[in-house]
């Protein structure tokens, strides 16, 4: 397939292009620092462009297959990073007509599908520590849905730099029970997974150990 991923210097991202090379894809990354992208692939093309601008990623995205985005906020500052990358990934897409989105948000800001500890304890006060950048990821949910694009989304708890095992749990539209935990390098895995099944289309998928 043809995909455009951006993010790809983030963690998740370096695994998701890693793998989608290894897989054969023809992966076009849309960087703003080519230097933070130490990988060498027959199948990758490097491009700098800045997300936030659709005019100038919109011949990233033409004739793609898929776009992905990894992108993510290590900042607990207020901030709305991902829903505007998003929108304006969203905004190309649309002007070229690409259809099939996947994007990574989290888990955290929900609760159905928890345990009770997990629900009336842990999320209260992850909450606390952790509300500017699930605020982003709610936002960022509800333009994705309101897109009319092939998307989904892909919801993981805490990441973690661990191996590549393609062994998880997922769940639609609702939490993994008992999910603390996925190493980066599976949820790429699943992001590709999920890429390739047209039953994920329209829906949000938590994913965890």
């Amino acid at each position: 397939m043809r995909i455009t991923i951006f993010g790809a210097t983030g963690g998740t991202g370096k695994h998701l292009l890693e793998q989608a090379c290894a897989a054969g894809h023809e992966v076009t990354a849309v960087v703003r620092d080519p230097a933070r992208l130490a990988h060498d692939h027959p199948g990758l093309t490097v491009v700098t462009a800045d997300v936030m601008d659709p005019a100038a990623i919109r011949p990233h995205v033409a004739g793609r297959d898929a776009v992905i985005s990894a992108i993510g906020s290590r900042d607990l500052k207020p901030s709305t990073i991902q829903t505007d990358s998003t929108r304006s990934i969203l905004d190309a897409m649309a002007a070229a007509g690409a259809r099939r989105f996947l994007v990574v948000s989290n888990c955290g800001m929900l609760s159905d599908g928890d345990g009770p500890v997990i629900k009336h304890v842990v999320k209260p006060i992850l909450w606390r520590i952790l509300r500017n950048p699930w605020t982003d990821m709610g936002h960022m949910e509800e333009v994705v849905r309101a897109s009319g694009l092939d998307w989904t989304i892909i919801r993981p708890p805490q990441l973690t730099n661990g191996p590549r095992t393609g062994r998880y749990r997922t769940a639609v539209d609702r939490n993994v029970r008992g999910a603390k935990r996925i190493s980066r390098a599976n949820v790429a895995d699943c992001l590709l997974r999920e890429l390739a099944d047209p039953g994920s289309v329209g829906k949000a998928i938590a994913v965890a150990n």
